[in-house]
């Protein structure tokens, strides 16, 4: 199974430390990163910009806003997918992530969301099948 973890950290901290610090920080990554990406269960790992485009129909058209759209304090600032068997598998390769494994991650309010993935082929298969 599949799973996509989103991390999220809050910009306002991370801004708010030198450029220094944080790029000593982004140092102590590395390991953890190296870590998790040995576990050989990472199919993707990406860090996502902070610039956000939503897409929403609305009265019949595709209307494009500027984001980030949500009003909370956090953003979203990477996403990977890990393939594991069971859910605690995922739980552990997830938990090799340098959001939870650096130390400054704590101060920084950095986290990982965890969530199986659901194909929609694999749901209109079974609607098929269940007729």
């Amino acid at each position: 199974m599949k799973f996509l973890c989103i991390g999220y950290f809050h910009p306002d901290k991370m801004d708010a430390r030198p450029k220094e610090e944080m790029e000593a920080i982004m140092r102590e990554c590395e390991g953890p990163l190296k870590a998790f990406y040995e576990s050989g269960q990472v199919l993707l790992d990406a860090g996502l910009d902070k610039e956000t485009k939503h897409l929403r129909r609305s009265r019949g058209k595709v209307t494009v806003l500027d984001g980030p759209y949500s009003e909370s304090k956090e953003m979203i600032g990477s996403a990977f997918i890990i393939e594991a068997r069971p859910k605690e598998e995922a739980i552990r390769v997830a938990s090799l992530h340098p959001a939870v494994q650096a130390e400054a991650g704590e101060q920084l309010g950095w986290r990982v969301e965890i969530r199986p993935i659901r194909y929609f082929a694999d749901l209109e298969e079974k609607m098929e099948g269940s007729r």
